[in-house]
């Protein structure tokens, strides 16, 4: 019986070094995601100012 027991002991310990193991992935992830939707709105305001220049000059181009 107290082999079965340690066999149970060493898979909790598995299972809870797997736990905290993916808990810090899990956070590393977050972490990721967050910097490339920040990432993401800086290139949606410098395409937004982009076509804003543009569309101001092509108003001044003369007219064919």
């Amino acid at each position: 019986m107290s082999i079965s027991l340690d066999q149970l002991e060493r898979k909790v310990d598995q299972m809870v070094d797997l736990c905290a193991s993916l808990r810090s992935e899990n956070q590393d992830l977050r972490a990721h995601v967050a910097s490339l939707e920040a990432d993401k709105a800086a290139l949606t305001r410098k395409i937004d100012l982009t076509c804003e220049r543009l569309e101001g000059l092509m108003e001044r181009l003369p007219e064919e």
